[in-house]
């Protein structure tokens, strides 16, 4: 009997459609289908996993209770013939997908308004960037790509423009998100003092 791993069976089917990728078993952590190339995300690490948790406890504070967006970790989203899982995935309120009975639909085949991506130790920056150009072409409103070693915050807006926001620079929010962050103050929560 032949065991494989994930990544082998991700590698000997990289040349498939973005349906036949559908139909395959979730993988842990989650792969995607971006520019028809198969890529398995890396396992999240302590500073990941906690900028994560706290961006999303810090939006969904502001913009949860007034309804006005909602941000969900690692949701699989559809769109523009690829298929993606950002770290963080905001939605406003009003596009979020809902089943006819109004509760919150399963796939979520639609941009995400804002998407946030925490560089991993072993990440390259290049892939996570071209998902989030992809983001920004399909119609995103803001990219964020956060660079935990270095401090810093790529941030990518419509028209795929980039910027670099790093110390006390003040981070871009997407339009009725009454929310106020500095790099420093987003990478000060890695602090345990």
């Amino acid at each position: 009997m032949t065991i494989t791993s994930d990544s082998e069976t991700l590698r000997r089917n990289r040349q498939m459609s973005l349906d036949d990728f559908l139909k395959l078993p979730e993988t842990e952590p989650a792969s995607e289908f971006i520019n028809g190339e198969i890529t398995q995300k890396p396992m999240p690490q302590g500073e990941h996993s906690l900028l994560q948790a706290n961006l999303i406890e810090v939006i969904n504070a502001k913009a949860r209770t007034q309804k006005i967006a909602y941000a969900f970790p690692e949701l699989r989203c559809t769109f523009g013939g690829d298929t993606i899982v950002p770290d963080i995935a905001v939605f406003r309120w009003e596009r979020i997908p809902k089943t006819a009975s109004g509760k919150i639909s399963n796939r979520f085949e639609i941009h995400p308004d804002w998407v946030i991506e925490i560089l991993s130790p072993d990440q390259q920056q290049k892939k996570v960037l071209t998902k989030l150009l992809h983001c920004s072409r399909n119609g995103t409103e803001l990219g964020w790509l956060m660079n935990p070693e270095e401090e810093s915050v790529l941030a990518v807006f419509p028209g795929q423009k980039i910027e670099l926001y790093e110390s006390d620079d003040k981070l871009p929010i997407i339009e009725g998100i009454n929310l106020e962050l500095t790099v420093s103050e987003v990478f000060s929560w890695l602090n345990f003092d």
